[in-house]
């Protein structure tokens, strides 16, 4: 959980009142000591994942990079050029310090990819990012991944299993959510993060629609369910050749 060199309550506090961008901004100095962070073991599945299934890649990007967390894993796997994408100038500056050599940082908002980056990538990854868009805005996040990345490049990332009704965990999230709800509605500017509204059959159907082919894989290291479904999934968005 958070440790002592980690943002106190009133940090976090300040952080929720302010808008997405600007609270990333508050937060990023001592984000990496937060549980918010993608731990390790997470992105060594995946990078191992990718790595056994798809061999490496030419060029990668990270999509919501933060602070850096998943760009030595795009490094590793990658041969040519690695970019990393955030809103926050903050969470960027972080990720500079992280990756000083042999990353390209850009900051922009994730639904409204850059031109510039065009239709290079082989590979694209996001990891925690994805509670920041609503629904509704999907479309626009998959559709600039798809014009990022070159045909037959690969957009990848983790997706757990629901969590039972029964389990204290889906009621602390679902408490966090309806605890956000009502703080969007009395308070401006927004601070969009929910856990619960990225749920997988309508996901897929968006990366669908974007263009991707979708499928998924189990991501070995960390078992199965009871009912022989895997705790966490590899999804593969392929950008047809």
């Amino acid at each position: 959980m958070f440790t002592s060199q980690g943002p106190s309550l009133r940090e976090l506090a300040v952080q929720a009142l302010s808008s997405v961008e600007h609270g990333y901004d508050l937060l990023a100095p001592k984000f990496d000591r937060t549980p918010f962070r993608t731990p390790d073991r997470l992105l060594d599945a995946v990078e191992e994942t990718l790595a056994a299934r798809e061999g490496s890649f030419g060029s990668g990007l990270d999509v919501c990079c933060g602070t850096g967390a998943g760009l030595g894993m795009l490094r590793r796997l990658c041969r040519d050029r690695v970019t990393g994408v955030d809103l926050s100038a903050g969470m960027l500056a972080e990720a500079a310090r992280a990756h000083p050599e042999g990353v390209d940082l850009v900051r922009a908002d994730a639904l409204a990819l850059p031109d510039a980056l065009g239709d290079a990538y082989d590979l694209a990854v996001s990891f925690g990012a994805f509670g920041h868009f609503l629904p509704s805005e999907r479309p626009a996040l998959f559709a600039g991944v798809h014009r990022a990345l070159r045909p037959g490049g690969v957009f990848a990332f983790p997706v757990g299993a629901p969590i039972p009704l029964t389990s204290p965990l889906w009621w602390a999230v679902a408490g966090f959510d309806a605890a956000m709800r009502v703080r969007n509605a009395v308070w401006r500017p927004p601070f969009v993060m929910y856990y619960r509204t990225f749920p997988f059959g309508p996901v897929r159907a968006d990366l669908e629609a974007a263009g991707f082919r979708v499928e998924t894989v189990p991501l070995e290291h960390f078992g199965y369910r009871e009912d022989g479904t895997p705790r966490w999934r590899l999804l593969l968005a392929r950008k047809p050749v």
